[in-house]
């Protein structure tokens, strides 16, 4: 981090923990958990989708929620009582110690007892927290989209690699919604519509600037630490609901924050995408904007295949012998034949998961690779950041996906952004 500031302040809680030599923690700190072991997780953001995972992990015989982490106190309050409750009976017999809360999520990564992570943070606090954990060799389940920034991605699939955690991005069509992308992917991959022409994804614009009014900020509301990286602003509660609230906040809309429908739902549907055309390690190599409005720009990849952002599905892929449509609540083809004919035994094969939470602990214990790791996190985010950087310049693009650099230096100048101190990474 610039200066070492962040860094430096979090080896020395790391020493404080008593934890022997910068970034290394003893093998069962580590989520080495073996099969008949407790995983104690801890909870970075406990807002809406944060609750929501927060409950399911609890629901998991084989975890110990032991710390939730928000810059919020009311819903710090909220999941500190929620996990105690659930624990009830073993805090009686002695078994548990409690709950921490904390608005700081480095406190949470000097424990020796958290073997692991879930972050559920605003998507430009996803990229710190992770490099930070993978560096403390915590495994880590991190939100959709995975980041705020192409250059952000590499880093983490990098801190990943480098400190062998397990790591899962939070795309959970790949396990859920009765299977049906799963199917899509099959039929796709296993040749039903023939070679694959196009494929059109209907997801919400681009970002935009944030010009909201500033508000007194709530007691109890770390508006600083809510900003992190971001550029220096006054306070709204749309894009920090104040309390407890039931929506997901419109923080997704700005891009000083976020990437907008394009990344929050694109981050899902494109992740489909890449998944059935085989590109989970790579990329489309143009991008090709539209003169005005916020849809209709094309990504072509290096074999022909076209990807347009908009269309009447969530995902809908056309091919030479037909067009499979797919959604989270439905799956239909043209012909409907398509859907007929069962996948042989012997034909292509998604990975084996039906429930994204379920995988990610298991692969926590076995230390395989979880179903949407981190590469795969950082190749999907990448499509949805170079579509709004074609928006943004409003001219065709060039993209290597080895290189992970354009063919125009006005494009280059915005695969990272810059970070407030003491946040640079």
């Amino acid at each position: 981090m610039s200066k070492q500031l962040s860094r430096r302040q979090f080896v020395q809680g790391l020493a404080a923990a008593g934890v022997a030599g910068p970034f290394i923690l003893p093998s069962r700190a580590r989520g080495r958990a073996a099969a008949n072991e407790r995983i104690n997780v801890a909870f970075i953001g406990v807002g809406t989708m944060g609750r929501g995972h927060l409950g399911r992990f609890l629901g998991q015989k084989d975890v110990q929620v032991v710390a939730v982490c928000d810059v919020v106190k009311e819903r710090l309050d909220s999941a500190q009582k929620t996990v105690e409750d659930r624990y009830k009976e073993q805090r009686e017999k002695g078994e548990f110690k409690g709950c921490q809360v904390t608005k700081d999520f480095r406190d949470l990564l000097t424990r020796k007892d958290v073997d692991a992570v879930v972050i559920a943070t605003p998507d430009h606090w996803h990229a710190i927290p992770c490099i930070l954990a993978a560096n403390a060799k915590k495994d880590i389940y991190c939100e959709k989209p995975l980041t705020h920034t192409i250059a952000e991605g590499r880093r983490i699939v990098e801190a990943v690699a480098k400190n062998k955690v397990v790591f899962q991005t939070g795309s959970q069509q790949r396990s859920e919604f009765g299977g049906r992308f799963r199917l899509a992917v099959e039929l796709v991959r296993n040749g039903r519509i023939g070679k694959v022409k196009s494929v059109r994804i209907g997801v919400g614009g681009p970002p935009v600037k944030c010009d909201l009014p500033e508000q007194p900020v709530p007691e109890g509301t770390d508006w600083e630490l809510w900003l992190g990286p971001a550029p220096q602003r006054g306070y709204h509660e749309v894009l920090c609901p104040k309390g407890i609230h039931k929506h997901f906040p419109a923080w997704r809309n700005y891009k000083e924050y976020a990437g907008g429908g394009l990344a929050d739902m694109g981050a899902h549907h494109f992740d489909i995408a890449q998944w059935a055309l085989d590109m989970d390690g790579s990329g489309p190599v143009k991008i090709e904007p539209p003169e005005k409005g916020t849809s209709g720009l094309k990504f072509v990849y290096a074999n022909g295949v076209e990807m347009f952002h908009g269309g009447p599905a969530d995902c809908v892929f056309e091919g030479a012998d037909g067009t499979i449509f797919v959604s989270r609540g439905m799956i239909k083809s043209d012909p409907a034949t398509i859907l007929e004919k069962p996948i042989g035994e012997n034909e292509f094969h998604v990975y084996p998961s039906k429930d994204h939470v379920r995988n990610f602990l298991d692969c926590v214990k076995s230390r395989k690779e979880c179903i949407c790791p981190a590469e795969v996190g950082h190749r999907t985010a990448t499509i949805c950041h170079l579509g709004a950087i074609g928006y943004e310049l409003r001219k065709p693009l060039t993209w290597d996906p080895v290189k992970e650099r354009f063919d125009n230096e006005d494009a280059n100048k915005l695969l990272d952004l810059p970070a407030r101190e003491p946040w640079r990474i």
